[in-house]
């Protein structure tokens, strides 16, 4: 059995990286280690902080999780990400991906995540591509396998209609 997430939220990082100079939240699940005291969770949090992209990555999970390919729920929301790093992209584990209340201006930036075939659940809602005409739609298009995108189940209608939308082209 896994543990809670391993929770850095709240820690004023203006960096990821930062993060490996600070100790985990406490939750009411006990966090376990092994070991090499490496935390047996497959979950993150780095929510609430001032994180502007997502530089270093990999190190924070590797320095944290017993297993960090095998991730599978990132919490990144309410930052100062502007941007989808391809680092995501590496994450091929990677069910869940909280995104919301950040700044994540261009639409097509979600077209990175799309190579990742296990994701399921992803927020982006308060960030500027919500106001973006066809912001649902696209996301839909762009990542096939999802069934829930802004605490919203994502239904068969609109993923058809994701499909027959015509799309604007990637830069």
């Amino acid at each position: 059995m896994y543990s809670p997430p391993v929770d850095l939220s709240f820690k004023d990082l203006n960096n990821v990286t930062g993060a490996m100079l600070e100790v985990p939240r406490t939750g009411l699940r006990p966090l376990r280690t092994n070991s090499k005291n490496k935390y047996l969770s497959h979950s993150l949090r780095i929510s609430n902080n001032n994180i502007t992209n997502l530089v270093g990555l990999e190190f924070v999970l590797s320095h944290f999780l017993a297993q960090p390919s095998m991730l599978g729920w990132l919490d990144l929301s309410f930052n100062k990400i502007t941007s989808i790093d391809y680092v995501l992209c590496e994450l091929k584990e990677l069910r869940i991906l909280y995104l919301h209340g950040n700044d994540i201006w261009n639409l097509f930036e979600v077209n990175k995540l799309g190579k990742l075939s296990h994701l399921h659940t992803i927020t982006l809602h308060g960030n500027v591509i919500e106001n973006t005409k066809g912001y649902r739609s696209h996301v839909i298009w762009a990542l096939p396998h999802l069934k829930s995108m802004d605490f919203s189940t994502v239904i068969h209608q609109e993923k058809v209609f994701a499909k027959m939308s015509p799309k604007l082209k990637q830069f």
